[in-house]
């Protein structure tokens, strides 16, 4: 893999990552496009690192208004702490649940299943994007009427909406817990915020089972190479995500104060469209 070709995927995680247009399938088209294979640790290590860069733009851009709305109090601290660790466990339950149905339909329960041979499967994309879509376009109606009240329940599902997620590369992990948030009747700004606290929590986890996924990989293949040098690429592409997603989080929050939140989902189905089309 190239400089040229991190670097452009990184640009490309960068821009959508932090916009709900699915940055995932976004790249995983780019690598197809590339002539590399979505589904190989090296790619799937990279996609996660391409993560980390902009887990670090979100950290830095929503840092103070986390602070203010989240830790401002003991108490805002706890029901905070209350609210992720409960929207964490659903995410887990549903994700879980969802892997393991997967894993019987696909292949009779076989232990050697890994749900991301399923990253290249451009058919899967588009309708994730469609689903993705569908349910931007429904609660860009719905967020006028959202109250801003952040409660347990609704963190709940919140999080059983990013289960949905995890599996299925296309369906924009922010783009359907924001839009969940503003079904709920969770005001935009807050529902923006907490999906992206979400984030910062969801994807340390993940770095990790990826690292050791490519580690595992590479000792079976019998490369004498360094597995620090495997690494390199990704930390590579995580500098540039970082500075393509800060500049992305000003133009979502702008769309949604502005009440553009609709365009969004109306890409995803352009997009699922041309998926659809040109991915295989």
């Amino acid at each position: 893999m190239t400089l040229l070709q991190i670097v452009l995927l990184a640009l490309v995680q960068g821009a959508a990552e932090l916009l709900p247009v699915s940055s995932s399938a976004h790249v995983i088209l780019a690598e197809k496009w590339m002539g590399l294979d979505p589904s190989s640790p090296q790619m799937t290590f990279l996609l996660v690192m391409l993560h980390t860069g902009t887990m670090f733009a979100v950290i830095a851009y929503f840092w103070a208004a986390w602070r203010r709305a989240f830790f401002s109090s003991w108490a805002a601290f706890r029901d905070t702490a209350a609210r992720i660790a409960l929207s964490t466990a659903a995410t887990g339950v549903i994700g879980f649940g969802i892997l393991q149905a997967l894993k019987h339909s696909l292949t009779q329960g076989s232990s050697s299943f890994e749900i991301e041979s399923l990253f290249g499967n451009t058919q899967l994309i588009a309708a994730a994007l469609v689903a993705a879509g569908l349910l931007i376009l429904v609660s860009s109606r719905a967020s006028t009427r959202a109250s801003g009240d952040l409660n347990l329940r609704r963190a709940a599902w919140i999080g059983a909406v990013q289960g949905l997620c995890l599996p299925f590369r296309g369906f924009s992990r922010s783009g359907a817990t924001i839009s969940a948030g503003m079904l709920l009747g969770v005001g935009r700004r807050q529902a923006e915020e907490f999906s992206f606290l979400l984030a910062v929590v969801l994807t340390p986890p993940v770095i990790v089972r990826e690292g050791w996924r490519l580690m595992k990989a590479q000792a079976l293949s019998g490369s004498a190479d360094a597995t620090g040098l495997l690494f390199l690429p990704g930390i590579e592409g995580m500098a540039f995500s970082f500075v393509a997603g800060l500049l992305a989080l000003r133009w979502l929050s702008r769309w949604l104060e502005a009440g553009r939140w609709y365009l969004f989902g109306l890409y995803c189905l352009a997009a699922s469209a041309i998926v659809w089309t040109f991915g295989s």
